[in-house]
C-alpha cells in the first residue's frame, strides 16, 4: 500500500469535547478547542490543518462540553471536502450510545463511537488532542508506523524534566520500542545519557484499527480503568503489544530559524494560553504562520483592514511588536507586545502591553492593560487600569500566580452592580 493510500485508509479522530477548566472563565461558554487563539483562529484548527496538510482527510471531531461555537466553527470553516471523494469532516457529538454517560475518557469517548468507526472500513486510525498548538505532517508518523510493524505508535517529545510530571512519560530501547510508561510521575524519569530532559508523550497515538477495537471493547468492561489512552491503555500495551514511539522531529514543520527547537505547546492553563500567544509577537516567532507551503485553515468573513487613527501629541495610533488582526481600529492608543484579535477597538490615550484581547472588544480610553487576557465582546470601562495592582486585580478578576489577569464581561458587569 502506498503513502497516499494509506492516508486515505486512515480515519483522523480529533479528541474535542474537553472543557478545560485550568483556562479558568475562558471555558465557561465554549470547549478548550473553541478558545480562540494567534490572533485570527481557534485552537482546533491546528490539528484540523495538520489532518488536511499531511493528506488525512477523513475526519471525526468528537464533541461534548457547550460545543455550540464549536460546532459553528467547524461547520462554516471546514466543509469544503469532497463526499464523492470519500473525504469528509465530520461532528460527533456525544450521544450516550453504548449506555447512560457521557464520556468517561478518552478511550471511553472512542469506545463509545465503535459502531461509526466500524463502518468507515480504515485500516489506521489516528488519535490527536484538540487543544495543542503546532506544526505535523502525520503521514511521516503514518509511514514509520507500517514500516516498523507497530500495533500502536506513540508520538513523543523531549520536555524539561521539572515540567514533565505534566505529561505520560516513556523509556525507549535502541529501536524505539516503548519499554515502560508511566502517567505524570511525581519522580519522571530521564532520557540516557541527558538527565535534564524526559521524553513525553504528545496525546497523538496511531492505532491498528482492529486492534484499536478490540482493546477499546476490553477496556470497556474493566471496572478499574478510568478509560483513558493515557492512563490505561497505553502502559497497559507495554510489553505485551508492538508499541512504538515516534519522535515529534521527525515529523515536525520546522521553523529554518529554529532548525532544532520543534514547537509544541499545551495550552491548557492560562499561563500557557498567554505565553503561547506571546510567542507570536516575537521578531521571528518559532511558530511560523506565515509558511505558505503548511497554511493554518480557519473559518474567513469578511472584515475591513486594520486601522490607526490620530498622529499628534500624546494621542497616536501605534502598534509595536504586536499582532493586529483585521477589523481592528487603534484610535490614538498605543498597543504594544500584544494581540488584537479580530474586530477589537481600542480608544484614544489608552496603552496596552502584553495583553491578548479576544474578538469585538473595546476599550475604553485612557485604559492602561499589562498582562492581561481580555475575553470575547468584554467592553473595558474609560479609565480602567489593570495588571498594576495585583491586590485590586485579585479582588475585581482572576489574576493567577503568575500575574496574568483575566477580565470577562461578567466580572465587568459584577464591578458595574456594586
Amino acid at each position: 500500500m502506498d503513502l497516499n493510500t494509506a492516508c486515505m485508509k486512515t480515519l483522523s479522530i480529533i479528541l474535542a469535547g474537553g472543557r478545560g477548566s485550568r483556562l479558568k472563565q475562558l471555558t465557561d461558554n465554549r470547549s478548550k478547542p473553541a478558545v480562540p487563539i494567534a490572533g485570527k483562529y481557534k485552537i482546533i484548527d491546528f490539528p484540523l490543518s495538520n489532518c488536511i496538510n499531511s493528506g488525512m482527510r477523513r475526519i471525526a471531531v468528537l464533541t461534548q462540553y457547550r460545543s455550540h461555537t464549536l460546532n459553528q466553527h467547524v461547520q462554516r470553516g471546514w466543509n469544503f471536502l469532497r463526499s464523492d471523494f470519500n473525504e469528509f469532516i465530520e461532528l460527533w457529538p456525544a450521544q450516550q450510545l453504548t449506555g447512560g454517560n457521557w464520556y468517561q475518557g478518552t478511550a471511553d469517548a472512542v469506545y463509545q463511537n465503535l459502531t461509526m468507526i466500524d463502518g468507515l472500513d480504515s485500516e489506521y486510525v489516528l488519535i490527536l488532542a484538540g487543544d495543542h498548538v503546532y506544526k505535523q505532517d502525520y503521514s511521516i508518523m503514518l509511514k514509520e508506523h507500517i514500516e516498523s510493524g507497530a500495533d500502536v505508535t506513540v508520538a513523543c517529545i523531549e520536555v524539561p524534566v521539572q515540567e514533565a510530571d505534566q505529561f505520560g512519560i516513556m523509556h525507549v530501547d535502541e529501536n524505539d520500542n516503548i519499554i515502560a510508561f508511566e502517567e505524570k510521575p511525581s519522580s519522571p524519569p530521564t532520557m540516557p545519557g541527558n538527565p535534564n530532559v524526559s521524553l513525553a508523550s504528545m496525546g497523538i497515538y496511531i492505532f491498528n484499527t482492529k486492534f484499536l477495537c478490540e482493546h477499546l471493547k476490553s477496556d470497556a468492561i474493566d471496572a478499574a480503568s478510568s478509560h483513558d489512552f493515557g492512563k490505561d491503555l497505553i502502559p497497559l500495551f507495554v510489553g505485551r503489544s508492538n508499541i512504538k514511539a515516534h519522535h515529534f522531529s521527525n515529523s515536525v514543520i520546522a521553523n529554518e530559524s529554529f532548525p532544532n527547537k520543534p514547537y509544541w505547546r499545551d495550552v491548557g492553563t492560562l499561563t500557557a494560553y498567554w505565553e503561547s500567544n506571546m510567542d507570536l509577537t516575537k521578531l521571528v516567532p518559532e511558530l511560523d504562520l506565515y509558511d505558505e507551503e503548511w497554511p493554518i485553515r480557519t473559518a474567513q468573513y469578511q472584515r475591513p483592514a486594520a486601522k490607526f487613527n490620530y498622529n499628534y501629541e500624546e494621542r497616536i495610533g501605534t502598534a509595536l511588536n504586536s499582532v493586529v488582526s483585521a477589523g481592528c481600529i487603534v484610535s490614538g492608543s498605543t498597543i504594544e507586545q500584544s494581540i488584537l484579535f479580530n474586530n477589537v477597538r481600542v480608544n484614544s490615550y489608552s496603552h496596552v502591553n502584553k495583553s491578548v484581547v479576544l474578538p469585538r472588544c473595546d476599550i475604553g480610553r485612557h485604559c492602561r492593560l499589562n498582562r492581561v487576557v481580555v475575553d470575547s465582546d468584554c467592553h473595558i470601562p474609560e479609565g480602567t487600569v489593570i495588571g498594576e495592582d495585583p491586590i485590586a486585580d485579585a479582588a475585581r478578576f482572576y489574576r493567577n500566580s503568575d500575574g496574568i489577569t483575566l477580565v470577562t464581561q461578567d466580572m465587568i458587569e459584577a464591578l458595574v452592580e456594586k
